[in-house]
This record gives structure tokens, sequence and C-alpha cells, in this order.
């Protein structure tokens, strides 16, 4: 009778890991379908930003040529300078998002991997213990 015992435990232990795999396969699946969505809308939200900057720069240009008002010399120049390091801000800024990203993203794979590593540890300890009970079983 304990003989039939330890297969049906090594089946329903082999069930359970196969079943533990597919969960973490399909949570990951799920993880990277989310942040692709994620990645998409932002990118949409920024197309559409893009498409209001230029729309924007696009009045501006046609109110300017409406007033023609020359500035200064020193006035452009100022205007010129804060114009460029706008965009320098702005692109610093898309970078430290990406970099937010990818070091997010890296830390999410080691919590993940981390916990796999534990659950692992669990399993060989539970094998282990079945192991020494169907070995004291069986002599």
């Amino acid at each position: 009778m304990a003989d039939v015992n330890i297969p049906q435990n090594i089946f329903w232990l082999i069930i359970v890991v196969i079943a533990v795999i597919t969960i973490i396969i399909i949570v990951m699946q799920w993880r990277r379908v989310r942040e692709s969505q994620s990645n998409v809308e932002f990118l949409q939200k920024q197309a559409e930003l893009k498409k209001i900057e230029l729309v924007e720069k696009d009045l501006e240009a046609k109110r300017m040529m409406e007033n023609v008002l020359p500035l200064p010399q020193e006035q452009q120049e100022k205007l010129a300078q804060i114009r460029g390091e706008t965009s320098k801000l702005m692109h610093k800024a898309g970078f430290m998002h990406s970099e937010i990203n990818e070091r997010v993203t890296r830390l999410e794979a080691r919590t993940e991997y981390e916990k796999l590593q534990k659950l692992l540890t669990e399993i060989e300890k539970k094998e282990k213990e079945l192991e020494k009970k169907g070995s004291k079983g069986g002599l």
C-alpha cells in the first residue's frame, strides 16, 4: 500500500511543479504585454505632443510673420540661448525617463529571479523530504 502512495506523491509533485512553471510563464508574458501597452501609449502621447508642438510653432511663425517687430540683437541671442537650453533639457529628460524605465525593468527581473530561486530551493527541500519519507517507508 505504501508503494502506491509514493508514485502518487511524486506525480502530484510533478503536476505542481509544472503548474508553478506555467503560472510563472503566464505572469511574465502578461507583464511584457502590459509593458508593451504602456510603451505604445507613451509613444502615442509623445507623438501627440510633437504634433501640438509643431502646430504651435507654425502658429507662432505665422504670428511672427504678421507682426514683424525686430528684436534687438541681444534679445534675439538670449532667446536663441533659451531655446537651445530648453531643447537640451527636453532631451535630457527623455534620456532620464528611458534610463529609469530600464532600471525598473532590471529591478523587476532581478526580483522575479530571486523569487524563482527561493521557490526552487523550497521545491528541492520538499523533494528531499519526500525522498527521505519514501526511503523510510520503503524500508
